[in-house]
């Protein structure tokens, strides 16, 4: 037991570096080839975010365990919403400005619509995976455009111009990205190992797993930015790190185990923890355009979003508890 709580501990903080690292070098290094801090953000920074979570689901669907690799896509963005948000706006209430972000809103709900109406069928298969990495292609496409047209007015650019390393070389930048992603590699080999260990260990599915602890450990990297992010001021860094999470998770992490290990989808998972996502998703839709075109999510509003947060994972205790492996 030991020696798996230490590759779960070590296997998180290696995946939190990993990934600063990662972000650093790939935001540097797309700075010196000329890209705009905007597209920089909404792309780059953007996918870095959930690399932990990309290649966690790679591992753990190889590994011929899809269901950790579903329930880490879903419980991250559930621990997005609710606790990383939540806590966020529990710091200081986060007031959204951006005219790009006010757009991504109803983008991020139209894909976890879209993704829930693709399983109900109860399976994810390689269409479903390929489908998704179209959408995937759409939306940054679309990103890409919204960037290029509000990037010289946009609150977002000013933020991100602050945060994107600016003195890096390219071959400085260069080595941190190839460093932070093998740092990640391992990490995620850890870190799948270690959970799947616990989930054997205390007869928990892996489902189970995905949505506690991988969902909420992948997600630091998230919770870390968003909340210096909401100290400095910068709250539409703060609500973009989320949205952008979330696209990914659904469009990116959710396509690799429909491509790898393509199988039956837990009806929990369309039952329970999905409609709590969709939920949560569509709370967040609803703060962020409110208030005469100016969301903001004050600090009640967090104490729920994190409630929810809290009362979810609580019902996951008890319902693994009652419930037998496989189940």
């Amino acid at each position: 037991m030991l020696l798996i709580s230490g590759s779960i501990i070590l296997g998180f903080a290696l995946l939190i570096w990993g990934a600063d690292r990662f972000v650093m070098g790939a935001a540097a290094l797309a700075r010196n080839l000329g890209v705009s801090p905007l597209l920089i953000g909404l792309t780059v920074v953007g996918f870095g975010t959930s690399a932990p979570e990309v290649l966690v689901s790679a591992m753990a669907a190889a590994d011929g365990n899809p269901g950790l690799a579903l329930g880490n896509a879903v419980g991250s963005n559930i621990a997005n919403i609710g606790l990383i948000l939540g806590v966020s706006a529990l710091v200081a209430p986060l007031a959204v400005h951006s005219d790009v972000l006010r757009r991504e809103y109803p983008i991020l709900m139209g894909v976890c619509v879209a993704v829930y109406l693709m399983l109900l069928d109860g399976h994810l298969g390689r269409l479903d995976g390929a489908l998704m990495l179209t959408g995937l292609a759409a939306v940054l496409w679309g990103m890409v455009r919204i960037g290029r047209r509000r990037a010289l007015h946009d609150p977002l650019e000013e933020e991100f111009e602050k945060e994107i390393p600016g003195n890096l070389s390219t071959l400085s930048a260069s080595l941190w990205f190839i460093a932070g992603l093998a740092l990640l590699l391992v990490a995620s080999r850890m870190l799948v190992w270690g959970a799947v260990s616990v989930a054997t260990l205390f007869g928990v599915s892996d489902l189970v797993i995905g949505l506690t602890i991988v969902a909420v450990g992948t997600s630091l990297p998230e919770l870390a930015a968003s909340v210096v992010s909401t100290l400095k001021g910068e709250d539409d860094i703060a609500v973009g790190n989320v949205i952008g999470s979330n696209i990914y998770n659904m469009l990116a992490v959710l396509s690799l185990p429909g491509l790898i290990a393509p199988g039956p989808v837990e009806a929990t998972v369309l039952s329970r923890d999905m409609p709590i996502m969709l939920g949560l998703t569509l709370a967040l839709l609803l703060m962020g355009w409110k208030r005469g075109g100016n969301g903001r999510i004050n600090r009640v509003e967090g104490a729920i979003l994190t409630a929810c947060f809290v009362g979810y994972q609580t019902w996951l205790y008890f319902a693994s508890q009652a419930q037998p492996v496989g189940s």
